[in-house]
């Protein structure tokens, strides 16, 4: 028995990376997991990780920023699971440059996909919590202690040059996160946000030559960081090095535990020492 057993949980952009850990966390804690990619196959192997391992999970492909995706998210998890009880916003990428070089759908892209697929998904999820919230407090018994967790980053706390359509993104979350946890309060939804230092990904890891890239949606992006400068980075951070994807699933599920049923409207710093 796990200390999440039997809850039903989102995770966007879990086919891979940090998603993909926290998902595998949850799971490994008992919770029924609703996995999601951009593309089918890391999506579907994430699900079978969870299963071979003796979990429960389905998959929900798709982008979090189409139109009729949130909808889609949602109802997966309760057509599936019969249940939603943790939310974890965590789908996103990077596409860098400075202010003078950045055009309006570059900036468009990053806001999409970091602050208004969050804002979507939470908006399709109220009506689901409302009435499992309303029915918990009718019938008398114990309320269920619902969780959201938004991702954030350390560039949304301090900005980060090069940086300004993520920065600003990351830095919404947060406004959007310290809302809902007043909106949702009533609900017994606790509504917490993450903010990631560096982490070691295949977005920092990959070449940073121009051979690294990811495609998004028809667009082709340059990924990875210069090992010089990664390397610079990590000298900056008191602990000495960048955390992996398993650390900074850790700490989104210390906001997903029972134990944090009084926590809401917080951010928690996971960047080894290092907060900008």
């Amino acid at each position: 028995m796990g200390t999440l057993t039997d809850q039903v949980a989102l995770v966007s952009g879990s086919g891979r990376g940090i998603g993909r850990a926290i998902a595998l966390k949850l799971a490994r804690e008992g919770a029924r997991v609703v996995v999601n990619d951009l593309d089918a196959e890391p999506a579907g192997q994430t699900v079978r990780d969870i299963e071979d391992a003796g979990g429960t999970a389905v998959a929900c492909v798709g982008s979090v920023t189409a139109d009729d995706f949130a909808e889609r998210f949602v109802a997966t998890a309760v057509d599936s699971f019969d249940g939603l009880d943790i939310i974890v916003n965590n789908a996103g990428y990077t596409w860098d440059t400075v202010i003078q070089k950045m055009g309006d759908d570059q900036w468009d892209a990053i806001l999409d996909v970091h602050l208004k697929a969050p804002f979507r998904i939470l908006r399709a999820a109220q009506p689901v919590i409302r009435e499992r919230a309303k029915a918990e407090q009718a019938g008398g018994g114990r309320a269920a202690h619902r969780k959201v967790v938004n991702i954030s980053s350390v560039a949304g706390l301090t900005g980060n040059a090069g940086q300004v359509n993520y920065s600003a993104a990351k830095a919404g979350i947060l406004g959007l996160t310290r809302t809902m946890s007043k909106e949702w309060g009533r609900y017994n939804v606790t509504v917490n946000a993450v903010a990631f230092g560096l982490i070691r990904t295949r977005l920092t890891e990959a070449p940073a030559d121009g051979t690294g890239a990811i495609d998004v949606e028809g667009r082709r992006i340059r990924v990875g960081v210069n090992p010089e400068l990664l390397a610079g980075l990590e000298h900056g951070i008191p602990l000495g090095r960048g955390g992996t994807p398993e650390e900074a699933a850790g700490a989104v599920y210390l906001l997903c535990t029972p134990e944090s049923s009084y926590v809401s409207g917080q951010v928690l710093v996971c960047g080894g020492g290092f907060a900008g």
